[in-house]
């Protein structure tokens, strides 16, 4: 089991991948690999940092070589992340921090939802397609039962509660249809996920416009949700930031983590995907496991989408018009090395992004393309160390003895 779950990222499994040890790569590369895979935690963080930092300077050179203003451009992203120009005081205004927040709860969540599927060795990338029907079936909940219940802080828990049952429901048995397929008909879940997104965002657009939207209204929505029907204001004033949101994305994080690595269900699930053989003669149901792997993936996705709705939007909208969570939630993973604990920081970092980002673009002429391809340097220099960390891992590199 310790082999298994190692250091979180869920990819140990010496039986899936580590054939050669590395021996068809050169000898520095592979000793790279290995010690990139040997790496401690703290040696981990020191690495994503600097390459955060490698990452920021060479996009304020594009910044400066395209006729802008490199230092108005990263005190910008600065305060538009922290709510203030002094990197040192840890909080700035509330409204700035609120707008930090408010992505990183949905970027925690569905990250975690790809976490879940990736260390268990299967590939879920249609958490975004799951993330929409979630929060299609949450809002449509809301405007049918919302007029049944009394307009008081009860009766809004209730819908609520019902809301997001109704959202795990709907994205944990999105999530099983591709699980079916790859357990029983062999079907590649990459491709079946991606088509299933598609699929999610035409349906739903086709539901919403032919049953949900109110008449007289010339975009494609449901109704809007009744006043009282939204989580409390504590401390911040930002409508669409609430601390019950971000407490559930936190709580949502422990407990995956505690299931995935102290109970019997969470080893199942990382052994059937990595160790398919070992999982079977050991009395594991490994296609079963699959589909409940895939399934428990979409549950959080629908989760997520659930939070998004209540916390954000308060209706739906045209899913054409959803943020691409699911799919930025792939990075998301990536950069925590699967880890759902590691998710937390790697939400925050892509929720500062966010904010960051969208003040620059609000608060200057520099192009929403270029600030997009700044970000996107700061997401590919943090994430590479950790996809070559679990390549050599994947090919039984590093560790003692080896």
């Amino acid at each position: 089991m310790s082999e298994t779950h190692g250091d979180g990222d869920g990819t140990g499994a010496s039986g899936s991948g580590a054939d050669d040890g590395g021996r068809d790569i050169p000898e520095p590369v592979r000793r790279g690999l290995a010690r990139l895979v040997d790496a401690s935690v703290i040696e981990r963080i020191g690495i994503a940092l600097a390459s955060t930092i490698l990452a920021l300077a060479i996009g304020l050179v594009i910044v400066a070589a395209a006729g802008y203003d490199a230092v108005l451009f990263i005190d910008n992203m600065v305060y538009g992340a922290l709510g203030t120009y002094n990197v040192a005081e840890l909080f700035g205004t509330q409204n700035r921090i609120a707008k930090t927040l408010r992505p990183t709860v949905t970027f925690i969540l569905t990250g975690i939802a790809v976490a879940v599927a990736f260390r268990a060795g299967v590939f879920n990338i249609g958490v975004q397609g799951q993330f929409v029907v979630g929060g299609f079936a949450a809002s449509i909940t809301i405007v049918s039962i919302a007029g049944t219940f009394p307009s008081t802080a009860t009766g809004a828990a209730i819908v609520i509660v019902l809301a997001t049952l109704a959202a795990i429901a709907a994205g944990g048995l999105y999530a099983m249809l591709p699980g079916i397929l790859k357990a029983y008909a062999g079907a590649n879940e990459i491709i079946t996920t991606i088509m299933l997104n598609f699929i999610a965002s035409g349906v739903v657009f086709y539901l919403i416009d032919s049953f949900f939207r109110p008449d007289g209204t010339f975009f494609v929505r449901t109704d809007r949700f009744p006043g009282h029907v939204q989580f409390p204001q504590l401390f911040f004033e930002e409508a669409s930031f609430s601390l019950v949101g971000l407490a559930i994305a936190l709580a949502t994080a422990a407990i995956v983590f505690l299931i995935m690595e102290r109970t019997r269900f969470g080893y199942d699930l990382v052994t059937s995907g990595y160790q398919e053989e070992a999982a079977t003669y050991s009395g594991v149901d490994a296609k079963r496991t699959i589909v409940a792997t895939m399934t428990f993936s979409g549950m959080i996705a629908g989760l997520a989408g659930a939070v998004y709705v209540v916390m954000v939007l308060s209706y739906y909208s045209n899913p054409a018009s959803i943020p691409t969570f699911g799919f930025d939630a792939i990075a998301v993973s990536l950069l925590a090395g699967n880890n759902p604990l590691g998710v937390i920081p790697a939400g925050l970092l892509f929720g500062g992004l966010e904010s960051g980002g969208n003040y620059v673009n609000q608060s200057s002429d520099v192009p929403r393309q270029l600030i997009d391809g700044v970000i996107g340097l700061v997401v590919l220099f943090v994430a590479a160390p950790e996809l070559f960390r679990m390549a050599g891992k994947r090919m039984g590199l590093g560790g003692e003895g080896r």
